[in-house]
């Protein structure tokens, strides 16, 4: 990561510190669904509105449980007895759910996310934890790609990073130019992806594309 990435990804981290530190109250969360309901035109105080509010802060935890997720911290645990393994490790067809921070629609798709190891490994689990700890927040697609791959390159210092993301935006789904079944595809390739074009055919083999 240069110099320049590295400072703006621990702007982006102290911003979010702050606002973690000035969260409204779960009764305020629920107070702003309600208003949105009667902005909508209908009333949160019958029967099967009664209770949104409570379920929309709910579901608000868990659909943006990122925040709460330090991407180094989800990476700290590496192995180093790998036996001399100096080739790719791939986790593919990750599953992701996001959402678009312009209209908090969902973003739902799928990552391939890899890298040659110089020293140390992490469980792989720990790469599809990653995913979703990006993935969880409100999100531009393009910029979780790199946000993944700054992670993985700055904790594990690897040879090089390779992650692609495959999403369908229901921004552009449900509303505005209503278009389904259109897939973004990002990318990210570092250090010797990056270089070697044979590496990234490879990659890109490997997850079919």
């Amino acid at each position: 990561m240069t110099a320049i990435a590295y400072d703006e990804l621990a702007r982006e981290q102290a911003t979010d510190n702050d606002i973690l530190s000035s969260r409204p109250t779960r009764s305020e969360a629920e107070e702003a669904v309600r208003t949105l309901i009667k902005w909508a035109g209908d009333d949160p105080t019958r029967e099967g509105l009664v209770d949104t509010p409570k379920r929309v802060a709910k579901a608000y935890e868990e659909w943006f449980e990122g925040y709460d997720v330090d991407p180094e911290d989800v990476l700290a645990r590496t192995f180093e007895e790998v036996e001399g393994y100096n080739d790719i490790v791939l986790l593919k067809n990750i599953r992701l759910e996001s959402f678009c921070e312009h209209h908090i629609a969902p973003i739902i798709g799928t990552a391939h996310v890899a890298y040659l190891p110089t020293d140390r490994v992490v469980g792989i689990s720990k790469l599809a934890r990653l995913v979703d700890g990006y993935a969880k927040r409100l999100q531009v697609q393009e910029k979780f790609t790199e946000q993944i791959a700054s992670a993985i390159e700055t904790t594990l210092k690897p040879q090089g990073v390779a992650v692609m993301i495959a999403a369908e935006h229901q921004c552009m789904s449900t509303r505005g130019v209503h278009k389904h079944g259109v897939s973004t595809v990002t990318t990210r390739f570092t250090g010797v992806f990056n270089d070697d074009p044979s590496l990234e055919a490879r990659f890109l083999k490997l997850i079919g594309a």
